[in-house]
């Protein structure tokens, strides 16, 4: 059993006297923790993740349950699922299809064979004793287990209650469990005495939930209700995209990304211990504990629901988008879910307050239709050509790899403009390694107020843009200014240019 600590008196006074100021104040990396329930899907994930570890402060690992992963109580207790599908599906159970507590472990092993390569191509790599020591097992006897005080709960207690105004996203690759009991265990401490107030608005401030469906029903029976100010960012659609039904989320011209020639030679194979360990179709591996994980067979490479796969395909990654949502890549969407990057496009609820979600509201029109998930789909050859880079970090030294190229708006990113305005298209880019580079600028429609929903994207060929004459008060026109470097694979990066009309 977890003991909870009381706040300490000077904490909760500074939670009094600094509320004001504490939104202004966000460090460079936005700081994180993961929640998983150990579905093969959350272990490629998890494997992208550990190459990406530079780019956000790691602060938690948590093992967790889902709806359909969970240990049990060992006692033979059986339980019947509140999620429609795992119910029918399984009916009462005692356990379902856990992995154990021992594979984020075995990662980060393999995570250290690699590091010392891997941490000269950028800096920030956490070291792998430090990812070690942030582990923690949450709320797994069940799915949807929150009574129990336990080490992963306590840790995310800790944080949300530290003195660090910074956001916390708290990543939910399974269920919501876990950070819901994190929550109560800050209620039931709290709730009764003077500092409730302070320490409500202080968790309300700094907590960003970034779930991935509801695999289970406590986000919707306790921390909706009863944290209603915490920020939520619900994907419910979009990260089919990077999930086992990419064959038909994903267009047929972007397939290739995913598939086992380019998975096998550029990411899998030849890269190390780390990415052999991430599961791909047809290759012959199989997860402890998941009899349902037959995906590595070679001769169980069709599937009536998802498609025919070759060796080594993309099986899935569900969970990235929780993760792709805070890497810098100058798209400016961690401030802004709204606006879109690597982890999708979330729009706010008109019905929920603070929470921001995906759906028929953040469609958008491609290929002559509107489709509620190409806020994913749009970034998979960018995504699946970085994923390739940061796996030749893993075995190459500095001179032989390639490294994402930069660039830098000039003038201000946001501006007010009038219908007929020419505004001048500039930017400044630079290259690590000193490759030649492209550079195109394009108008991101569906991201922008302006103009029907109906409208595609736009290369713009000119370098200044010409405002559109019958632009109103308030609308928006988001510009993209977007450098491909000529290295191997090629890397893109961005800058945003939002006008927004007088």
């Amino acid at each position: 059993m977890v003991k909870m600590r009381m706040m300490p008196t000077f904490l909760w006074l500074l939670l009094c006297l600094t509320f004001v100021e504490a939104a202004a104040q966000i460090e460079a990396k936005p700081r994180t923790i993961v929640t998983t329930d150990g579905e093969i899907d959350d272990v490629d994930s998890f494997i992208r993740m550990l190459l990406y570890a530079n780019e956000f402060k790691l602060e938690g690992l948590v093992y967790s349950s889902s709806m359909w992963h969970f240990k049990g109580d060992g006692q033979g207790t059986k339980m019947v699922s509140e999620m429609e599908m795992t119910r029918k599906l399984y009916g009462e159970i005692a356990d379902l299809r856990w992995p154990g507590e021992q594979w984020m472990q075995d990662l980060i092993g393999a995570y250290a064979r690699v590091y010392p390569t891997l941490s000269t191509h950028a800096a920030g790599y956490p070291t792998p004793e430090a990812l070690l020591e942030m582990i923690r097992v949450g709320n797994i006897t069940f799915e949807g287990e929150m009574e129990e005080n336990t080490p992963g709960a306590a840790l995310i207690m800790e944080k949300l209650l530290d003195a660090d105004p910074a956001p916390i996203y708290l990543q939910a690759w399974g269920g919501t469990n876990t950070i819901a009991r994190a929550l109560q265990m800050i209620e039931e401490a709290y709730r009764d005495t003077p500092a409730w107030p302070a320490v409500q608005n202080w968790v309300n401030a700094k907590a960003i939930i970034y779930t991935i469906m509801d695999q289970d029903a406590t986000l919707r029976k306790y921390i909706t209700p009863n944290w209603p100010g915490i920020t939520v960012y619900y994907n419910a659609g979009q990260f089919w995209a990077l999930a086992y039904g990419w064959k038909k989320a994903v267009p047929a011209h972007l397939h290739p990304y995913l598939e086992g020639a380019f998975m096998g030679e550029h990411i899998i194979n030849g890269h190390g211990p780390l990415t052999k360990m991430y599961y791909s179709y047809g290759d012959e591996q199989r997860q402890a504990g998941d009899p349902e994980h037959i995906h590595g067979d070679p001769t169980k490479l069709k599937d009536a629901q998802w498609g025919t796969f070759g060796k080594y395909d993309f099986i899935s990654e569900g969970d990235s988008p929780a993760f792709l949502h805070l890497i810098d890549v100058g798209l400016g969407n961690l401030e802004h879910p709204e606006y879109g990057g690597w982890g999708g496009r979330l729009a706010p609820s008109t019905k929920v307050p603070h929470r921001y979600e995906d759906g028929a509201t953040v469609a958008e029109y491609a290929n002559g239709k509107l489709d509620n998930g190409y806020a994913q789909v749009r970034w998979i050859e960018a995504l699946q050509k970085d994923f390739a880079a940061r796996a030749d970090w893993c075995v190459l030294p500095y001179d032989q790899a390639n490294h994402p190229p930069e660039i830098i708006l000039e003038g201000a990113a946001e501006r007010k403009v009038r219908g007929g305005q020419r505004i001048p298209l500039r930017a400044t880019v630079t290259d690590p390694d000193g490759d030649e580079l492209t550079v195109q600028w394009w108008e991101y429609a569906a991201a922008g107020t302006y103009g029907p929903r109906e409208r595609e994207d736009v290369v713009l060929e000119d370098t200044e843009y010409r405002v559109p004459e019958d632009i109103g008060p308030g609308q928006t026109i988001h510009l993209i200014a977007q450098v491909t470097d000529g290295g191997t694979p090629e890397l893109t990066r961005y800058q945003r240019l939002v006008l927004v009309g007088e």
